[in-house]
């Protein structure tokens, strides 16, 4: 028997040795195989995350102006430091709620994304190469990043232009716009911070394979671990948040040009993105994602302990307020600390309860997260403007909030519907014959 059990042991790591001389070794086609696809299983659920996160998106932009700690007046279009971009309209009708719903999304749903983005990028990257993906990614992210800024941002702002100045004229608006130091970008700046984090992936998958598959070993070991890996998350996040808060606050944001991040937060997105790309590179059979992992299992206590985090977060963000820089030190690093816990516990809520609540397809939510990157690209400039419309009205603010959100959500997904149309459309006239069509079950190519 022992001889037996010899043999097989001996089979097996000749297995994996020849596994991994695949991925890495000189068969060409095969290195660039992930080791275990993504199911289609899994597929649906995160189809339908991505179809709640754009309505989070927009539900997030849309109560902006009527939040209980906005000042009394609009920001002034040319004075520093520029409070609109962020703020853009200001109403005198709010409501403290909003604020918590605010509080709530801009710890953990910006962070989501980026983490979603690379959890399908080694998907891409196995299907394409790292050439062609990240051609594709200049069509898909960069030229649009380039057109909405171009147009799109501008048009938005104009709005809050007309809040505050004296001549309202769009003349006048194209003048004052041209003396910014800077030209706002509006939510597309997570467009050009995307493709950046693209290249790194395209650059790891294509010149360092062994570190790739270190890193997919390692977040391998930690499936069934979710609190280890949760531990690893926080710990790494600590090293890449805490830092930068501490040096330039948590709320800053700097420009130049078209380009603009939060000082605070690049090394915190990238950290998520690519621990991503290393649960997508080990596939879901066993990955963290799995539909009968620990994380789908335990979703009501990773919810609560997002809740709870959350309300730590907030109590000791307070202490720092209205001014961080005078607070005491003691405060902002207590604050600064409790931002990581946050997110990951708010992310990892997100995952969790939608690996368990939203696992069926439906129709509504596969157009929606179908059309989830043309709605973000053009719902700013129907937010702001139905906004501004809204200002002299007797409604209260959550009326205009209902009226703001559904209406740009419906224009935003007929504009991005109607643009797929006519891209179908024009690619089949120009290729005259019938146009691509991507199978449902393929998420990772709506990713943005």
């Amino acid at each position: 028997m022992s001889g037996i059990s010899h043999l097989r042991s001996s089979g097996q790591r000749v297995a994996r040795n020849n596994e991994r001389h695949l991925r890495v070794g000189s068969v060409r086609e095969p290195e660039f195989l992930p080791r275990r696809r993504m199911t289609s299983q899994l597929n649906v659920p995160l189809s339908n995350l991505r179809a709640v996160v754009i309505l989070l998106v927009v539900a997030f932009h849309s109560v902006l102006p009527y939040l209980a700690s906005q000042p009394a007046q609009p920001f002034a279009f040319d004075a520093t430091p520029y409070r609109w971009i962020a703020f853009p309209i200001i109403d005198r009708e709010r409501w403290f709620g909003f604020d918590l719903f605010c509080a709530w999304q801009d710890i953990s749903l910006m962070t989501l994304m980026f983490f979603l983005a690379g959890l399908f990028a080694p998907i891409s990257l196995a299907r394409k190469g790292p050439l062609a993906y990240l051609f594709e990614r200049g069509w898909r992210i960069g030229l649009p990043f380039v057109l909405a800024v171009a147009t799109l941002s501008p048009l938005a702002y104009y709005a809050s232009y007309r809040l505050t100045a004296a001549d309202p004229s769009l003349i006048a608006f194209w003048r004052h716009w041209r003396a910014l130091p800077m030209w706002p970008s509006g939510p597309q700046w997570f467009l050009w911070q995307l493709f950046v984090l693209s290249m790194l992936a395209a650059a790891l998958y294509g010149l360092a394979p062994r570190w790739r598959d270190r890193l997919s070993d390692l977040v391998g070991q930690l499936s069934d671990r979710s609190l280890t890996f949760f531990a690893a998350l926080v710990g790494l996040s600590v090293l890449a948040y805490v830092p930068l808060a501490m040096a330039f606050t948590p709320w800053d944001w700097t420009y130049l040009g078209p380009f603009s991040f939060q000082l605070c937060r690049p090394l915190q997105y990238l950290l998520y993105f690519f621990v991503a790309f290393a649960i997508g590179s080990d596939g879901s059979a066993r990955s963290l994602l799995r539909l009968d992992g620990p994380l789908a299992r335990n979703w009501l206590a990773w919810l609560a302990a997002a809740t709870i985090c959350f309300c730590i977060w907030g109590g000791l963000t307070s202490l720092t307020l209205p001014d961080w820089n005078a607070s005491p030190v003691s405060d902002r690093l207590a604050a600064a600390l409790a931002f990581p816990v946050a997110c990951a516990t708010g992310v990892l809520a997100y995952l969790a309860v939608t690996l368990r609540l939203l696992r069926m397809r439906h129709r509504l939510l596969d157009s929606l997260a179908a059309n989830a990157y043309g709605i973000y690209l053009v719902h700013y400039v129907f937010v702001l403007w139905l906004q501004y419309a809204l200002i002299g009205t007797t409604l209260s603010a959550y009326a205009k909030v209902f009226v703001v959100f559904a209406a740009a959500l419906a224009l935003s997904w007929a504009a991005s519907a109607s643009g797929k149309t006519f891209g179908r459309t024009a690619a089949r006239a120009l290729v005259r014959g019938p146009a691509t069509v991507q199978h449902k079950g393929a998420i990772a190519d709506q990713t943005p």
